[in-house]
């Protein structure tokens, strides 16, 4: 049986650091933070801050694991590839195709509820919007890499200067500085305790918000696509626990002290965000038109994202023999067209599907969609395990994982127990059962594959520069 190798891409090289760095910082402030927030808030009261901090702890240990084995290996299927090197094909056949599945699943939920809000700003039919975006996302990710930066790159620090005025102007309100508005410090945050609905409230709390940095990911795919991979990465990994102790536990900090936790809730509309709220309460103009136009925006641009994403992983699984070879070409401008154009037609009739409420086909995707990124972290976590070793025997480690092992173990070991949390809810377990059904599918699917390839599905795959006597 022949050596099996890493994959080598020929794909364009226009992502510059700053497109990876402003992405890395935008990635996960999505529709989802100005509008579920509320609902961990709920459950849990202020300690809902060590759910946020819990859920940012797990992010950052597998954006670390991603950046040290995307230092050394810059790859176009990156987690999908690493579980391939370290575990062997029918892991990185699962892990790939579970993540494109659930990325194109969530790409008609992201275009509805954008399509919706502008829809109902210009009086029309939902899908025109949605169709107006659908090609207009799909022309941009067909032109150079470089076109998908930019437009990321502006999306983020919208996001960003949003956030950020956000907090001026609520830690403004905490002191009384703004004129007309009185001090009220910990008064609200301390009113009814920090753990109103003690542990159990905690807990709920965690499934909330377990998934909100959900979007990471989408950085280590982009980074095989920059000029210098491995900075480009390192940079993004870095700035992840500042952008997750000043966005998420910042804005969460300011939204507790303003607003009586019982209060909120789940927000179907951009009135009922905490934010709108707190604005609301500084006396801002024009708040509810505000917050839908970030809404609006975020969605545009995790829509924007996932097309990227979903495009780069079906070209990675085709590189390697695990999706029909033709999503692996590519045209002049380094653009792997085919798998775009595949992404497009799926996200247009993910929107329709989505319009029409099809029933048990569209929920049954979306609630693995819900339960998929457990599994993807999952993998991250072995993956990293099994690597570690063998990515210093072929090269220096720009960047390494905390205490390893053992920071990696308990990672494991966090998310294990979430999803036996996840087990214990109603709701969340329908999304961990969708997902655990879908993995067990393709799992089926990734031996067939291999028996029709005439290859081992154990086999794992060489590093560069790795003699297979090392691995």
């Amino acid at each position: 049986m022949s050596a099996v190798t890493t994959t080598t891409t020929n794909l364009g090289s226009g992502l510059k650091v700053r497109h990876l760095t402003m992405m890395g910082l935008g990635s996960t402030i999505g529709a989802g933070l100005f509008l579920g927030t509320g609902v961990g808030i709920r459950a849990a009261g202020p300690a809902v801050l060590l759910a946020y901090i819990a859920a940012g702890a797990i992010a950052v240990m597998v954006m670390r694991m991603l950046g040290e084995m995307g230092s050394v290996v810059p790859a176009s299927g990156s987690f999908s590839e690493y579980a391939e090197l370290g575990i062997g094909r029918w892991a990185g056949f699962t892990q790939g195709w579970i993540y494109w599945l659930a990325t194109v699943a969530v790409l008609g939920a992201e275009m509805t509820g954008a399509a919706a809000i502008i829809g109902s700003w210009l009086s029309i039919p939902q899908w025109v919007p949605a169709l107006v975006f659908v090609v207009f996302f799909g022309v941009v990710n067909l032109l150079r890499v470089r076109a998908f930066g930019e437009f990321e790159f502006w999306f983020a620090l919208i996001k960003v200067l949003a956030l950020a005025g956000f907090l001026v102007i609520g830690f403004l309100l905490i002191f009384g500085l703004l004129p007309g508005h009185p001090y009220i410090g910990s008064s609200v945050f301390t009113a009814d305790g920090f753990m109103p609905n003690g542990l159990g409230g905690v807990a709920a709390g965690m499934l909330a918000v377990a998934f909100a940095f959900g979007g990471i990911e989408v950085v280590a795919i982009a980074a095989a696509e920059s000029e210098d991979p491995g900075r480009s990465l390192v940079n993004a990994v870095r700035t992840t626990i500042t952008r997750i102790s000043v966005f998420y536990l910042g804005s969460v900090l300011v939204i507790t002290f303003l607003l009586p936790y019982s209060t909120l809730g789940a927000a179907d509309t951009a009135a009922d965000s905490p934010f709108a709220l707190v604005l609301g309460l500084a006396g801002i103009p024009g708040v509810v038109g505000l917050m839908e136009t970030l809404i609006v925006l975020a969605l545009l641009s995790a829509f924007n994202a996932q097309l990227f994403a979903s495009s780069r992983m079906m070209f990675s699984l085709a590189q390697r023999g695990d999706a029909p070879a033709i999503f692996s070409r590519v045209n002049a401008r380094k653009v792997p067209v085919p798998a775009i154009i595949l992404s497009i037609i799926l996200a247009t009739v993910m929107v329709g599907l989505n319009f029409a409420d099809t029933g048990w086909l569209l929920g049954f995707m979306l609630n693995a969609a819900g339960g998929s990124l457990l599994i993807v972290w999952g993998f991250i976590t072995v993956s990293e395990l099994k690597l570690r070793r063998r990515l210093e025997l072929v090269s220096e480690l720009p960047i390494r994982m905390w205490a390893w092992p053992v920071c990696t173990w308990a990672t494991l070991a966090v998310l294990v127990a979430l999803g036996l949390l996840m087990l214990a809810d109603a709701g969340a377990r329908i999304q961990l059962m969708s997902g655990a059904g879908m993995f067990l599918l393709l799992f089926i699917a990734a031996l067939v594959n291999s028996r029709v390839r005439g290859v081992s599905p154990w086999q794992k795959a060489l590093l560069p520069g790795e003699n297979r006597g090392l691995r």
